[in-house]
């Protein structure tokens, strides 16, 4: 005797979230996964995202999002759309959105971000560089000078 048990299938719903704001899979611009086991030697290039388990020698560039995963190790400059790092990068990062270091990350070498988040734990060894910065320091020190001057002119 055969028992057949009826199974009706659901569509996967896609998750919403603040990164993800027309509800599109993230997993669907995946295109390079470097998996535990592979260690690659030259340069890592793609238009789509990258996400690294195993270990990278050379050169990664992708224009959308870099995963490193705990455990994962970048020794090579990488160049992002924004970033996401829970493992090691000893290299020069230049990330132009957002990069966000993972209380496991270790990064050794300078980084150039627009926007930078960091948790408890992370390390980094090298320098920061934040564009834009030097306008908003402009404009405040324009400021400051504006209202000292406005306060010579109330005194007299």
């Amino acid at each position: 005797m055969i028992f057949q048990k009826n199974i009706v299938a659901q569509a996967p719903q896609e998750e919403i979230t603040p990164d993800n704001q027309s509800g599109q899979n993230l997993n669907d611009d995946v295109e390079t996964v470097v998996g535990p086991s592979v260690n690659v030697e030259g340069d890592l290039s793609s238009a789509g995202n990258i996400i690294v388990k195993g270990s990278v020698s050379g050169s990664v560039s992708t224009s959308k999002l870099l995963t490193v995963e705990k455990g994962a190790k970048i020794t090579a400059s990488v160049k992002a759309g924004s970033a996401v790092i829970a493992g090691e990068v000893k290299g020069n990062m230049k990330i132009k959105d957002s990069l966000e270091l993972t209380s496991s990350s270790r990064v050794l070498g300078d980084i150039c971000v627009k926007t930078l988040r960091v948790e408890d734990g992370a390390v980094i060894y090298g320098k920061v560089t934040m564009p834009g910065v030097e306008d908003i320091e402009r404009r405040t020190s324009r400021l400051v000078k504006k209202i000292k001057k406005d306060d010579l002119d109330e005194a007299r």
